[in-house]
């Protein structure tokens, strides 16, 4: 095999990696959210608590973003996915057993596991294609869509077959499977030039208006999807739908996403400002809370479908601010890890505070109603974020 054909191979081989763990960044989060009625009659946790399994994740993206440096400058960019793959695979596995503190124990794992891999890929694809982040950054935002499409759809039917345990527990297959085929990598062991603690980085990307921008747009997207993610089928669920049905429509809310992920960053990349975009997806997401905060509104699969496409977009649109707004790929980790960190702490309050309210309130409506408010901090953040500047 000659030199060209290895690094073909190398590169498919990469390619194939970031898609397989991208793709288990999101399962163990997405099929919780169907399962909440059964682990709240199996357990008798308030909503309160059954949102802290979606927060405590969020908790840890913030403070394990923090000292991903600190992991990539020891072992490497690669030994530290490979270790974010077996702390997925021991979290979910967790998830089964019987008491309490294993269920939040394993979510914890989780949570720590994806945290690196959210800060990790997108400085991996400004390292590795510089001349393809938005296709690469589509692929893998679409990646992450897809992971949580699938575990909402059958969340349910496999819990019909095994228990709502082993349907958390089954998402550690691909976790392994997607290790096997990174552990190629691992022979590389490459590690930034330049890395930083996050103090330092803070200290140095402090005084830039664009990085706080990104970071709260960031944030509060993410705020905004881990409550749809959470509570979406519990809403549907109170107005009669089945849970069955509730299901799908966040597996149909996940498969939009799919798609504003996979066409927003291609898009965006194309133009120097991407204000239009940000007027666009926050339009659609407003029609979209307008028609779920009506109890008796019909069309609920136009309106799971339009939140979802918006979020997901969104999504796409913060990872491709990260690689844009940035001029190497210190930079881009140093960013991406102060946008996750802040981000991902200021969401994760979210889930949780939205099932208090619904405690306080006995409705969805005021519950619903935070979103409105996180939707227009969203648009003033996120058209800063869009202007053509790099840090």
């Amino acid at each position: 095999m000659n030199a060209k054909q290895k690094h073909r191979l190398r590169q498919g081989l990469l390619i194939g990696g970031i898609i397989l763990i991208a793709f288990n960044l999101r399962p163990g989060l997405a099929a919780v959210g169907p399962l909440i009625s059964a682990i709240r009659i199996d357990t008798g946790l308030s909503n309160a608590l059954l949102g802290l399994l979606t927060s405590l994740p969020l908790l840890a993206f913030g403070v394990i973003s923090m000292f991903t440096s600190l992991l990539t400058r020891r072992w490497g960019i690669e030994a530290t996915l490979a270790g974010a793959l077996v702390l997925l695979t021991v979290g979910t596995v967790l998830r089964v057993f019987t008491p309490i503190v294993a269920l939040f124990a394993g979510t914890l794992l989780i949570g720590i596991g994806i945290a690196l891999g959210n800060v990790l890929l997108p400085s991996l694809i400004k390292r590795d294609f510089p001349d393809k982040k938005g296709i690469m950054t589509s692929l893998y935002s679409g990646m992450l869509g897809i992971g949580a499409t699938l575990a909402a759809g059958v969340s349910i039917p496999l819990a019909e077959v095994t228990g709502w345990r082993w349907s958390l527990g089954a998402w550690a297959l691909p976790a392994v499977i997607a290790l096997i085929l990174w552990l190629p990598q691992l022979k590389f062991q490459t590690r930034p030039k330049q890395t930083r603690t996050f103090p330092q980085s803070l200290k140095k990307l402090g005084n830039s208006s664009l990085a706080w921008q990104v970071a709260f747009f960031m944030g509060l997207q993410s705020l905004a999807f881990y409550v749809i993610l959470a509570w979406l089928p519990e809403i549907l669920q109170s107005r009669g739908m089945s849970a069955l049905r509730g299901g799908w429509m966040l597996s149909l809310s996940q498969g939009m996403g799919v798609l504003g992920s996979l066409l927003i960053p291609t898009w965006a990349e194309k133009f120097k400002k991407q204000h239009s975009i940000i007027w666009a997806l926050t339009i659609m997401e407003l029609i979209s809370l307008i028609g779920l905060i009506i109890p008796s509104a019909p069309l609920v699969a136009v309106w799971v479908s339009l939140i979802g496409f918006s979020l997901g977009g969104s999504f796409g649109l913060a990872l491709l601010f990260i690689v844009l707004r940035t001029s190497d790929t210190e930079t881009a980790t140093e960013l991406s890890g102060l946008a996750q960190s802040i981000g991902y702490l200021l969401a994760a309050g979210g889930p949780a505070l939205f099932g208090l309210l619904h405690d306080f309130s006995n409705n969805w409506i005021v519950p619903l109603l935070m979103l409105f408010v996180v939707l227009f901090a969203k648009l003033i953040f996120g058209l800063g974020a869009a202007r053509p500047r790099e840090i």
